[in-house]
């Protein structure tokens, strides 16, 4: 008889972590999406319309964060202010001074290069071939290479294999152009074709591609100019062409121009889920982190439905205390999300300010095992807080929250930074040598990879400045 409780204990102990631990992993609009579920099919819980601050329970302004939480707590501090702010309109930092809302708040949803590709093709393709498209952009790597062949493709669909290659050639001309190619080679050829409609392409380029970029990587000219029986002068105008215009790694391009790889415009990422930015829109002002609850009002167990609850038939009895328990729950949970979540940010933003402030190079290598130590968290608890959500930075870019954690920005940045400056192509082993001068020690496969990640052609395969 003693063991009973503890057992209710135990469970209610794991529900309650078991819930909280999915609303973390939660983003905004899954929130909302909830939210609103919990309220449309459980009668014990209501949404109060008054509109108070969530950690003071103060009534708020029409508009803006609660006037409370939102200052500083003195006037020397430089603290970062982090609060939990339920808004329902989303806009910047700025405007919560003004009290002006932009007519478009942010950014479309965010869409990985499948769908992205299947957008562009689907209203130029049948019906029937539009399934099977899907299915083969399923199979794309990191790279936007194909990990299936046309084939198997027609084996699993029972088509022919000559119409299964004919849709993956219009594939490969979809943007990033190239993707769904087997190989390098392929995404190139592919490139080409789509440029020689809008541009002139040198003679030979794609000879040169398809069997010489070995020796083309090796500046061995007059080799390949004798075998194709050109010039010299002929092949080099090809080199340069495919250093220009041709990106190797389609999915690693900008997506939007294979000839503008490190244009970052049409980064596209949905609604943030944090607001960072300086308070009052003054430099010289600490940080504002605001953690956005998406609901208008207050959660609480309708006091009714409670009342009523002794008055109600047996057989109701049970059904209604689950629905009361149920509403409380949700209510906990959130509350532990919020408090999660503000934890979290207070360390990140402070440890990570200059990141914030001065930018990608700022960036301090942090791992998620190691705020969780001194969060006393579990590291599964920090992973799920940092998962699928978006930062507004002070600069009104928006950024995954995961890439606080992202070891290797840094030296992406400073890899890019270095071969925006070379005067002449830089190798991998040149760039690993010039790190390692700024006392940065990192192996020359790594630069080959941290290069290859920002969509960089290797030394060989970039036109010299000088030319």
């Amino acid at each position: 008889m003693l063991i009973l409780p503890s057992q209710q204990t135990t469970t209610s102990m794991s529900a309650h972590l078991a819930q909280t631990m999915t609303l973390l992993g939660l983003t905004l609009g899954e929130l909302q999406q909830k939210i609103d579920s919990e309220l449309a099919s459980n009668p014990a819980l209501e949404l109060m319309e008054e509109r108070t601050c969530p950690m003071c329970q103060r009534p708020l302004p029409p508009r803006g964060p609660c006037p409370i939480c939102s200052q500083p707590a003195s006037s020397e501090s430089q603290d970062p202010i982090v609060f939990i702010s339920p808004r329902e309109d989303f806009y910047t930092g700025s405007a919560s001074s003004t009290g002006e809302v932009p007519e478009e708040p942010f950014v479309s949803e965010s869409v990985d290069l499948p769908s992205y590709v299947l957008r562009q093709a689907a209203a130029d393709l049948p019906t029937e071939d539009r399934v099977v498209a899907a299915y083969i952009l399923t199979h794309l790597d990191e790279d936007g290479f194909l990990t299936t062949t046309a084939l198997e493709v027609a084996r699993y669909h029972h088509r022919l294999p000559s119409e299964i290659t004919a849709l993956i050639e219009k594939l490969k001309r979809y943007d990033p152009v190239g993707v769904c190619s087997a190989n390098p080679i392929e995404a190139m050829l592919a490139q080409v074709e789509v440029l020689s409609e809008i541009m002139n392409v040198p003679a030979y380029t794609r000879e040169v591609v398809s069997k010489y970029l070995h020796q083309m990587s090796q500046h061995h000219y007059s080799e390949i100019a004798h075998a194709l029986m050109t010039s010299s002068q002929q092949i080099k105008k090809v080199a340069a062409f495919i250093s220009e215009n041709l990106n190797p790694f389609p999915a690693r391009a900008h997506w939007g121009d294979v000839r503008s790889p490190n244009n970052n415009d049409s980064e596209v990422f949905h609604q943030p889920d944090i607001l960072i930015y300086h308070h009052n829109e003054n430099p010289a002002n600490p940080l504002v982190v605001e953690i956005i609850l998406p609901i208008r009002g207050t959660l609480r167990v309708n006091p009714l439905f409670k009342s009523s609850l002794k008055q109600m038939e047996p057989n109701k009895t049970e059904e209604w205390r689950s629905d009361i328990e149920k509403a409380n729950l949700l209510i906990k949970c959130l509350q532990q999300r919020s408090n999660a979540l503000k934890l979290l940010l207070e360390k990140l933003v402070v440890l990570q300010k200059d990141y914030i402030l001065q930018g990608d190079l700022e960036m301090k290598p942090l791992t998620r095992a190691k705020i969780a130590t001194m969060l006393d968290m579990h590291e599964s608890t920090i992973s799920r807080a940092v998962s699928s959500k978006t930062v507004q930075l002070p600069n009104k870019k928006i950024v995954p929250l995961a890439i606080f954690f992202d070891r290797s920005l840094s030296h992406r940045t400073l890899i890019k930074q270095i071969i925006e400056d070379e005067d002449h192509p830089l190798s991998d082993s040149e760039i690993q040598q010039l790190l390692k001068e700024q006392g940065i020690e990192i192996a020359r496969r790594t630069v080959a990879k941290y290069r290859s990640m920002e969509g960089i052609l290797p030394g060989n395969l970039r036109q010299s400045k000088n030319r």
